[in-house]
């Protein structure tokens, strides 16, 4: 039980960061004057500070089921010294003090929002990029040491601060294609602007992923295939490696067909019809992407090499 606990604490901490970085990002890129401000377009200060102050809770819990689960103790008093000990002495403790904090900034950072809407944004960004990135402390990299430590934690902060980028375009997207929202001529004209000014950002993104995905995968199990597919980790990641190819369609999909149809549909004056089949897709591949954010949050708990031994 206490495995399924925490695979869901994980998850929860995951998904609400790459929401915070990403949809913070988004209106940074995607908007411009006061389309950033709360509620014009997108609710930013609903979800940003609602990410906040989810993070804030969801990270203190982890860090209390982590203490537990290295000192074996349950009885909270019991665990307050492991848990100090935890966040002066241990790695993965200071960088948890690190998103505390962060998260913090960012929660206050929208009370400037209607004054300083691009301002607001770009601390909730940067604080969110930090706090997504301390999630590098729990994960493989911190058993590495040296240089090689050092590159692992930076391919694995590229590799949650690209995932968070897709992940909030796909949520800012999924609140625009909503069906009141499609009812609105401006609406809809701002839809397909933002999805043909996201093309570049989102082949950036494609890449980073890519990429840091596979230096990560070399960093955690090496240049070899036949000894992990029969483990658990290996079952997972191949399942992994195929919901993202299935999300690389589909983004293609809305790139190069759904994107351009719903822009030649506008200038037609029949554009619902596009705009309802980019909704549809949107949702698929932001679904996939929850799944996928699951497995992550599973991998995270597992050695390559132990899920080998119990094969």
């Amino acid at each position: 039980m206490s495995d399924w606990v925490s695979i869901a604490l994980r998850f929860g901490v995951y998904l609400d960061l790459m929401l915070l970085f990403g949809v913070a990002l988004f209106g940074l890129y995607s908007f411009k004057g006061p389309e950033r401000v709360s509620d014009a377009v997108l609710p930013f200060r609903s979800i940003v500070a609602g990410t906040a102050v989810l993070g804030v809770l969801v990270s203190g819990a982890s860090m209390v089921m982590m203490a537990s689960a290295m000192s074996g103790e349950l009885n909270l008093a019991q665990l307050r010294p492991h848990i100090e000990m935890m966040l002066v002495e241990m790695d993965v403790g200071r960088a948890w003090v690190v998103r505390i904090v962060v998260l913090v900034f960012a929660g206050l950072a929208m009370m400037l929002n209607q004054r300083a809407p691009g301002f607001s944004l770009l601390v909730a960004a940067i604080a969110g990029g930090i706090a997504l990135g301390s999630l590098a402390w729990n994960g493989h990299g911190a058993m590495d040491e040296g240089s090689r430590r050092f590159w692992h934690f930076t391919t694995d902060i590229l590799h949650l601060l690209a995932a968070g980028a897709w992940l909030g375009a796909l949520v800012a997207f999924a609140w625009m294609a909503r069906r009141d929202m499609l009812q609105a001529e401006e609406s809809i004209k701002l839809l397909a602007r933002t999805v043909t000014r996201f093309e570049s950002v989102g082949a950036l993104i494609v890449v980073a992923i890519t990429v840091t995905g596979v230096v990560n995968y070399l960093f955690i199990v090496g240049p070899k295939f036949d000894v992990l597919l029969p483990s658990t980790y290996g079952k997972l990641l191949i399942i992994k490696v195929m919901l993202f190819a299935g999300m690389l369609m589909l983004a293609a999909r809305n790139r190069f067909h759904l994107g351009p149809l719903l822009e030649r549909s506008f200038r037609e004056g029949k554009y619902r019809v596009a705009a309802s089949a980019l909704r549809r897709s949107v949702l698929v591949e932001l679904s996939t992407a929850f799944f996928i954010v699951g497995l992550v949050a599973w991998l995270g708990t597992l050695s390559p090499e132990m899920g080998i031994a119990s094969s």
